[in-house]
């Protein structure tokens, strides 16, 4: 039985850049059943993990981390772009294919006594996940699992990850 989810993303040829096959993720947002769906997958396996919070990576983390968060009855918190954030953050840069880029997280968003769940819609070659992980060491969380709607496995993203953190992808291409 072909995967509803997998078969709902559009793949767009040669976006943003030539050569790119970007995997379109707006089909399921846009159907409700689907969406639902979704969350539903992405929490499951993280239901019995006493999750107090979400983190979502700015721009598509936010998409359904806000979602997953409520489902798993958890706050969220965003990990953002250099400036947008209002009080005091931590900053940790990171490597892009060509050049660096940084993320950025309240440094009151999260403590000891929390245990966060990572979230992207994407995992790639898992740079900005690393990023927002060493983020959130910094505040003394646990870090209970990272979640991706879309694993890109043949960029192995996953495997760049700490060794043990459980990590689950709703699709894996």
């Amino acid at each position: 039985m072909p995967d509803r989810l997998a078969a709902a993303l559009r793949t767009v040829a040669d976006f943003p850049t030539p050569g790119v096959q970007f995997k379109d993720i707006t089909p399921i947002l846009g159907d409700a059943a689907l969406l639902r769906e979704a969350v539903e997958r992405l929490a499951a396996p993280y239901r019995e993990a006493g999750v107090t919070h979400v983190a979502g990576m700015e721009a598509r983390g936010f998409l359904l981390g806000p979602l997953l968060a409520a489902e798993l009855g958890a706050g969220f918190i965003p990990v953002r772009k250099p400036g947008k954030l209002p009080a005091d953050t931590y900053a940790e840069a990171y490597a892009l294919e060509y050049g660096t880029d940084t993320l950025e997280l309240h440094r009151d968003a999260c403590g000891p006594a929390d245990r966060v769940l990572l979230h992207d819609d994407v995992i790639a070659t898992g740079g900005t996940a690393g990023a927002a992980l060493r983020l959130l060491a910094r505040t003394g969380a646990a870090v209970v699992g990272a979640s991706f709607l879309i694993d890109l496995s043949f960029l192995g993203g996953r495997a760049t990850l700490p060794e043990g953190l459980p990590v689950h992808a709703a699709i894996e291409l």
